[in-house]
């Protein structure tokens, strides 16, 4: 009398715990970009709002809010004194420089506004450098 497993029945079992752990793993993903949206719309009293509305890059382009921007960290973006660049998952880009904003920025820390084009690649639509810059 066997009580283990047939190969077939280790092998769906396999395969069964492989797909919910990638769907987790998109799950988690998934909650963390929508949490980041101002949903709720905690953000709408804010006494910034007015001035993240208005906040456009050099070639124009509306960067929203807030709540579409990431914060970074001082280790996440740096300058040579004319080009700056920022770490996003990991990954350094390039901020073109129509998407800066020439302005003093009145949060504190540095602030850029990703999104993904049509071929799924991130570019940046605007970025403020940290208020110490």
């Amino acid at each position: 009398m066997s009580y283990g497993y047939r190969p077939e029945e280790k092998q769906i079992m396999y395969w069964t715990v492989t797909v919910c752990l990638i769907a987790l793993i998109f799950l988690i993903a998934g909650i963390h970009r929508v949490h980041s949206r101002d949903l709720d719309g905690k953000y709408a009293q804010s006494p910034l709002k007015p001035w993240f509305d208005s906040l456009k890059s050099k070639s124009g382009v509306p960067c929203c809010d807030t709540t579409d921007g990431l914060r970074l960290e001082d280790v996440d973006w740096d300058t040579d004194g004319t080009h700056f660049r920022v770490r996003i998952d990991g990954q350094w880009y390039n901020v073109p420089e129509e998407a800066r904003i020439d302005q003093p920025n009145r949060l504190g820390p540095a602030i850029v506004w990703p999104f993904k084009n049509q071929a799924g690649k991130i570019e940046i639509r605007c970025f403020i450098a940290g208020a110490l810059t």
